[in-house]
C-alpha cells in the first residue's frame, strides 16, 4: 500500500475575458459572468412574482434594494460585499416584474391548514401552478418565475410536518395506497391524483410546474426580511449582502445565464451522477427508480429518469440494477445530450453512492459508442468511520487528498478554506471516499475532477461545497422525479431541478 497525503489546489473558475479566480464574489466582482460577452448572455431578466400580497411587496422592496450595493455585517472575507445586480451580472434586473399573479390569502389559509397532507399540500400547490398557468398565456417571454411562500407552508408542507388544529380529517398510509390507485369516496370529494404527488411543497411544486416550461425560482417570504433580526422569534439569517449573491446567481442562472465555468475542464469530459430513489422509503418493499444527472464543464446539467424495478437490496442497504436498465438509463442520457450539445464526447466519468457491480457496468459500457473512455467510480461520504485533524483549532484544509491504494482515497472538500481565513462549517468536516472500481484512470486525476465538481452549484455563490454537484443535487432530483411519478412532461435540463 502506497499511502500519501498532499492538499490539491482550489480548481480555479473563469469568468469573463478569460480571466480566472479560486472565489465566485471575486471573478463576478471584478470580471463579470464567463458569458457576459456570448450572444446567449441575458442583457435583461423577463421575470414574474407569485404570492401573496405581502409577499410580493417583500419582494419589490427586495427588488429595489439590489440595484445597489449592500454592504456586509461582519467578516468581509466571509460576507462579501454585493456590488448591485447590475455589476455583479453586466445585467439588468428590472424593479418592477412583467407581471404578478396575486395569492388570495383567505385560500391559502385554509389550504394549508387542511390536516389531510396530501389535501394540505396539493391545495397550496394548486394556487401557484394555477397563476403560473395563467402567466403562461401572456404574450411576454418570461426567463422565470418567482414563487414567493409564507412560513406557515414551509412549516406545513413538508414530509413530516403535521397540523393539529385544521379542517378535514386525517387519512392512514392505508388509505393513501388506495386513493392513490384510483379509489372514490362517497363521503369526501378529492382529485385521487393528488394522492400520487409527492406530501413536500418543493419538490410537488418543481415536478407539476415543468409543463409549462419556465423555471422557478422558491423563496420564503422571511428570506427577503431587509432588515437586522430583532429577537429570537424572528428567523436567523445569514448578511443581506450573502442572500444578495445566492438568489443573485440562482436567478440569473435560471435566466439563461452561465455564472462561470471549470477552467480546468478538460475538453469532452462529462460527469454523471447516477441516483435511486426508493418508491416508498418507509415499507420494505425493493422498488426505486434510477435516474441520472449529467454536468458539462459549463455548468449545464441534464436530467434523465430510467427505469423503476426491484433495484434496492436491504440486506446490505445498496441499489443495483440489471443490465438492460443500465444501458437504456445510460443511453437516454447520452442520446439526450446528443440532441441538445451535439458535441463529441471523449470520456465519461459515472458517480454513483452505491457500489457499481460488474453487471451493471456491464450495460453503461454497451451504451458507451466506441471510442468513449468509461469510469465507474463509487463517490460517498463517511459520516461515522475517519475524521483527520490537525494541530491548532482550525480543522483540516479544504481539499487535502489522502491516497491509500492507486484507485482510492479520502478527499476533504470541506475544511478550512485559506481564501476566507476560516471554516464556515458548524461541525468536524467528513471526507468524500472515492473509489475507482471499474475503468482504469488517475486516482489524483480523479479526486481533482470531483474537487472542482464542488464549485459548479449555481444555486448559491459559494467557493465550494462539501460534495461534488453530481452527488450533492442526486437527492434533490431524485426527490422530485421520484416522489411525483404520475408527472410525465419532464424537463432534461438541471435548471428546473435546483
Amino acid at each position: 500500500m502506497n499511502e500519501e497525503v498532499i492538499c490539491l489546489n482550489e480548481p480555479p473558475l473563469e469568468f469573463r475575458y478569460g480571466q480566472d479566480m479560486v472565489e465566485p464574489h471575486d471573478g463576478l466582482s471584478l470580471f463579470g459572468p464567463y458569458d457576459t460577452d456570448f450572444s446567449s448572455h441575458p442583457r435583461n431578466i423577463s421575470y414574474a412574482v407569485v404570492g401573496s400580497e405581502e409577499g410580493i411587496e417583500a419582494f419589490n422592496q427586495w427588488s429595489h434594494r439590489i440595484q445597489s450595493v449592500i454592504y456586509p455585517e461582519g467578516d468581509r472575507r466571509l460576507w462579501p460585499l454585493f456590488p448591485g445586480f447590475e455589476a455583479a451580472f453586466a445585467c439588468n434586473w428590472p424593479e418592477q416584474p412583467v407581471r404578478q399573479a396575486l395569492i388570495d390569502s383567505r385560500k391559502l389559509n385554509e389550504a394549508v391548514s387542511n390536516l389531510d397532507h396530501y389535501k394540505r399540500t396539493a391545495g397550496v400547490v394548486d394556487l401557484y401552478i394555477d397563476a403560473i398557468s395563467k402567466l403562461k398565456k401572456h404574450d411576454e417571454v418570461l426567463n422565470v418565475v418567482i414563487c414567493i411562500v409564507p412560513d406557515i407552508v414551509y412549516q406545513n408542507c413538508r414530509p413530516k410536518s403535521t397540523v393539529t388544529d385544521g379542517i378535514g380529517y386525517k387519512i392512514g398510509s392505508n388509505l393513501v395506497r388506495l386513493r392513490g390507485s384510483g379509489q372514490l369516496d362517497l363521503l369526501d370529494s378529492y382529485n385521487p391524483e393528488i394522492y400520487t404527488y409527492s406530501p413536500d411543497f418543493r419538490r410537488q411544486i418543481k415536478a407539476r410546474a415543468m409543463a409549462y416550461e419556465i423555471p422557478i425560482q422558491i423563496i420564503r417570504e422571511s428570506t427577503l426580511r431587509l432588515t437586522p433580526r430583532i429577537d429570537i422569534t424572528q428567523r436567523g439569517l445569514t448578511t443581506l449582502s450573502d442572500r444578495a449573491w445566492n438568489l443573485g446567481v440562482a436567478l440569473y442562472y435560471k435566466a439563461g445565464g452561465k455564472p462561470w465555468r471549470l477552467k480546468s475542464a478538460r475538453e469532452g469530459v462529462c460527469y454523471i451522477g447516477i441516483t435511486y430513489r426508493r418508491k416508498d422509503p418507509n415499507s420494505s418493499s425493493p422498488t426505486a427508480c434510477c435516474a441520472a444527472q449529467m454536468f458539462l464543464d459549463s455548468g449545464d446539467g441534464i436530467v434523465f429518469m430510467g427505469e423503476y424495478g426491484p433495484w434496492y437490496s436491504p440486506a446490505d442497504n445498496q441499489f443495483h440494477i440489471t443490465r438492460g436498465a443500465a444501458h437504456r438509463l445510460l443511453s437516454g442520457v447520452l442520446n439526450t445530450y446528443k440532441d441538445l450539445e451535439g458535441k463529441t464526447l471523449k470520456e465519461v466519468f459515472l458517480h454513483c453512492r452505491s457500489s457499481i457491480d460488474e453487471e451493471e457496468f456491464e450495460g453503461f459500457r454497451s451504451a458507451c459508442p466506441p471510442g468513449i473512455k468509461l469510469v465507474g467510480i463509487r463517490v460517498r461520504q463517511e459520516r461515522n468511520s475517519l475524521k483527520l485533524f490537525r494541530e491548532g483549532s482550525m480543522p483540516v484544509i479544504r481539499g487535502t487528498f489522502w491516497k491509500i491504494h492507486p484507485r482510492s482515497g479520502y478527499l476533504w472538500a470541506s475544511g478550512f478554506k485559506p481564501r476566507l481565513g476560516t471554516y464556515d462549517g458548524w461541525e468536524i468536516p467528513l471526507p468524500i471516499h472515492i473509489d475507482i472500481q471499474h475503468g482504469e484512470s488517475d486516482i489524483e486525476l480523479v479526486a481533482k475532477d470531483i474537487f472542482s465538481l464542488t464549485k459548479l452549484n449555481y444555486n448559491a455563490c459559494r467557493l465550494g461545497e462539501s460534495e461534488p454537484v453530481t452527488i450533492d443535487f442526486s437527492d434533490a432530483v431524485g426527490e422530485i422525479l421520484v416522489s411525483n411519478p404520475s408527472i410525465t412532461r419532464r424537463n432534461p435540463k438541471f435548471k428546473f431541478y435546483i
